[in-house]
């Protein structure tokens, strides 16, 4: 197994500063490398992951750690089970993480031959039944909305439902073979980019994953105190489009529609906005961690 880098644990430990006596919540724990560093300084960390392998699987020992499995869209719930309130910070790590991505059984990963699963935790939706099922229409979407393919998502789309007439398509392997054959010529030397934007688009619709970290990010503003920060990092741009609309939104004190000559809304701003940019890794973390590559950090403070 790889030694496990927390993705712009600097940047986070800097604005959250944690320290004996304040309390966090690490929303998608992983490999627990943030809340390590968190504790480290004393805090107290709630961490939660919706994949309960993760959760059984974790090394932390410590008085000032509580773990939960569990999805961040429910993340109010949550931490009211486990009488967690008054928190300091809240942090999202949207990463896909690598005993995810290195597991072939998950079926995470195109490079890996494994089952089409692709799941966090256990549902009835997966990998395999959204590509042997779904209408034609709905793949075309799924590719197009939340893997970003573009150029070739109906190409994928009809391949994938004539090849599904001779049988079922029920590996990784199969998958990227039908994507890479698919593909004109010229381009089939970079058939591991569209099969990336194929395979994350699958994932985000068997888990969700966009509408939980919308409803996440609701919740996450209620359970922090004044004061208390949000820090998200995200690793593709839908992801970082719904948390750069949900901070403007937050920081607004008028969502009135322009045309109105007075404010009827009476709303308040409820965070203030700390990164006017997304901040990014540097080159130096990127030569160490190379999944750090497309992290973009974005934080805010609760009025």
């Amino acid at each position: 197994m790889r030694p496990h880098i927390p993705v712009l644990l600097n940047e986070v430990l800097n604005f959250f500063d944690p320290a004996q006596g304040k309390r966090f919540i690490d929303a998608t724990l992983g490999r627990g490398g943030h809340t390590a560093e968190l504790l480290a300084k004393g805090a107290e960390v709630l961490g939660i992951d919706a994949d309960p392998a993760v959760v059984a699987a974790s090394e932390i020992r410590a008085p000032r750690f509580k773990i939960a499995n569990g999805n961040f869209g429910d993340i109010k719930k949550i931490a009211e089970d486990h009488n967690f309130t008054g928190i300091d910070g809240v942090l999202f790590d949207l990463g896909l993480g690598s005993h995810q991505l290195d597991d072939p059984e998950r079926g995470f990963s195109f490079q890996k031959d494994g089952p089409l699963d692709m799941r966090f935790f256990k549902t009835e939706l997966t990998a395999h039944r959204i590509v042997n099922f779904y209408p034609e229409k709905d793949l075309i979407r799924i590719f197009q909305k939340y893997g970003e393919e573009m150029r070739f998502a109906r190409r994928i789309a009809r391949a994938i439902m004539i090849e599904r007439k001779s049988g079922s398509i029920d590996r990784t392997a199969r998958l990227f073979e039908i994507i890479k054959k698919t593909l004109p010529a010229k381009f089939r030397f970079r058939a591991g980019d569209s099969a990336r934007r194929i395979f994350q688009g699958l994932r985000i619709e068997v888990n969700d994953e966009l509408g939980n970290l919308e409803r996440g990010l609701q919740q996450a503003l209620l359970l922090l105190k004044q004061g208390g920060r949000l820090v998200v990092i995200s690793f593709h741009s839908l992801e970082d489009r719904i948390v750069k609309t949900f901070f403007v939104k937050e920081a607004k004190d008028c969502v009135c529609p322009p045309s109105f000559p007075v404010c009827r809304c009476d709303a308040r701003a409820s965070l203030k906005i700390l990164t006017k940019k997304p901040v990014l890794p540097a080159e130096e973390e990127i030569k160490i961690n190379t999944r750090s590559h497309s992290a973009k950090l974005r934080a805010a403070e609760k009025i």
